[in-house]
């Protein structure tokens, strides 16, 4: 028989998992909180290595003197350059190309020229291979002495916007607002106005052979008894007179 006291008790809603839940609320709630923190880090840690300056490498810049199937002289303004060509040799030259090209992961050589208030405009761009990143690294001046412009050699990482004397920027090239790419190298940084039509190449592996005067740029390696060697050259500018073909 069920007295009217048992009948109120059986009544009641049953809570018996009620009770735990809290603490489980408690648990997922902190999960989600270590959750979210950790991919919090992830992104940002995956920010700042996006954002890395390509380390440069070593290479010279200079006119060919000479050049066989094992070695090349370079003229540059110290002197002239002994390297040890090794096999196999990739060499390159620049094909025509265009913005759609250059990405946020580009290294990128950019011709400048400096106007009003120090704003940098784009004349040329260059795209460099992955395995060409870090080339020239730097900035150094390009213009001859008592020059009316100023010409700049730029090498380096972009991936920011910023705000001539004439440039040549290279870098990890990121595209900002607008028509704006910033060159970040390792100690400094450009940022470059890009019109609409500005010329774009693509620097990609070709055959070339190369002739007395053409302006070469070829990634080297220091040996250990102190001789250089490349296996990489790129052509940047054939020699003035018509008789030297790529």
């Amino acid at each position: 028989m069920i007295t009217e006291e048992k009948e109120m008790e059986l009544s009641k809603p049953y809570r018996a998992e009620s009770a735990p839940q809290e603490p489980k609320s408690a648990l997922r709630g902190l999960m989600q909180s270590l959750g979210l923190t950790f991919l919090a880090c992830t992104l940002a840690v995956g920010a700042t290595e996006a954002q890395q300056v390509a380390p440069p490498i070593a290479g010279v810049i200079g006119k060919v003197q000479s050049f066989t199937g094992g070695s090349l002289d370079v003229q540059t303004p110290s002197g002239v350059v002994h390297i040890d060509v090794k096999q196999p040799l990739t060499t390159y030259k620049q094909i025509p190309s265009d913005l759609s090209y250059v990405t946020s992961t580009s290294y990128v050589g950019v011709a400048s020229t400096e106007q009003a208030a120090g704003k940098e405009v784009a004349k040329q761009i260059i795209i460099f291979p992955p395995e060409l990143s870090g080339a020239a690294e730097g900035s150094v001046l390009t213009d001859p002495p008592g020059a009316s412009t100023h010409s700049r050699m730029t090498n380096g990482s972009v991936f920011r916007p910023a705000v001539s004397h004439s440039h040549m920027t290279n870098g990890t090239v990121q595209k900002g607002s607008g028509t704006t790419l910033v060159v970040q190298y390792q100690d400094g940084s450009k940022t470059i106005s890009v019109p609409a039509n500005v010329p774009v190449v693509k620097v990609t592996p070709e055959q070339v052979t190369f002739a007395d005067g053409d302006v070469i740029y070829a990634a080297t390696e220091n040996l250990p008894n102190g001789a250089l060697v490349t296996d990489k050259i790129l052509l940047i500018a054939t020699a003035a007179s018509p008789s030297n073909k790529q």
